[in-house]
């Protein structure tokens, strides 16, 4: 009875073991990612890469690096926010919503002058496409929340012409709706990021003229972990994944220069 009872044990305890090694492992929790509006095509990308390499769920969240801002000090449950400038995560991290020590500055975003592929205008001819009689409507970033639309008003002002032109200028609300404005024909010319003329989805609508960079401040933009987030060792992670040689390739193949170590 005693050796029946004991075997009875045995066979139980091996079945329990059976069903815990059965049971799935936990799955990584979704990282939510803030992010300005110039990385909407290279992000994505790389996002994609980082879940086939790790499993790691990453959603993104696109506007106006002023605006995610402002989510974030209101609590917006994000991860990671990746600014199109230092100021943002810089002023998050001064207000206590942001962790001071993940500060990294990632990129250096290019300006650019884009029209439609149609379009009669040579761009390369620069500013001085702006006063043509064709263009009406000049698109740019609204300059109060986001860094592309400030860098455009500098531009301008540097050239001076902003003065000019500034009766044409309409407002995106970021640089993705700037450019849509130029799209869908509501602007004649624009100012959006050289990330999103050359972005695969873009090829092929557009033609483009580099802004010199001395035209403008840099656009020298900075990923920081809200301090809020639950996920702060796999944020830190996703960081680490953004400094590896593959994802600064990447970064380059958008138009992206690359800080100096």
């Amino acid at each position: 009875m005693k050796l029946r009872i004991s075997t009875l044990i045995v066979c139980a305890l091996l079945l329990g073991a059976t069903l815990l090694s059965a049971q799935p492992a936990e799955k990584s929790p979704a990282l939510m990612v803030a992010a300005a509006a110039d990385l909407s095509s290279a992000l994505q990308q790389i996002a994609d890469n980082y879940q086939k390499k790790t499993g790691v769920e990453v959603k993104l969240s696109f506007a106006a690096s002023g605006a995610l801002t402002e989510q974030i000090r209101n609590g917006a449950p994000f991860d990671l926010f990746f600014s199109a400038d230092m100021d943002y995560p810089r002023k998050l991290i001064a207000s206590g919503d942001a962790e001071g020590s993940s500060l990294l500055e990632y990129a250096i975003g290019k300006l650019v002058l884009w029209v439609p592929a149609n379009s009669p205008l040579d761009p390369r001819k620069g500013f001085e496409i702006l006063f043509d009689p064709s263009v009406k409507k000049l698109a740019i970033a609204n300059p109060e929340h986001a860094p592309y639309g400030r860098a455009a008003v500098a531009a301008l002002k540097h050239a001076g012409v902003y003065d000019r032109v500034a009766d044409k200028i309409v407002q995106g609300e970021n640089i993705s709706q700037a450019a849509q404005f130029v799209e869908s024909g509501n602007a004649q010319a624009g100012f959006v990021a050289l990330a999103h003329a050359v972005a695969p989805s873009m090829q092929g609508k557009g033609k483009f003229w580099i802004v010199p960079a001395e035209d403008y401040p840099p656009l020298a933009q900075g990923a920081v972990i809200p301090s809020h987030s639950q996920h702060k060792k796999e944020a830190a992670e996703f960081l680490g994944y953004i400094k590896t040689r593959e994802t600064s390739e990447l970064l380059r193949r958008y138009g992206f220069e690359l800080p100096q170590k």
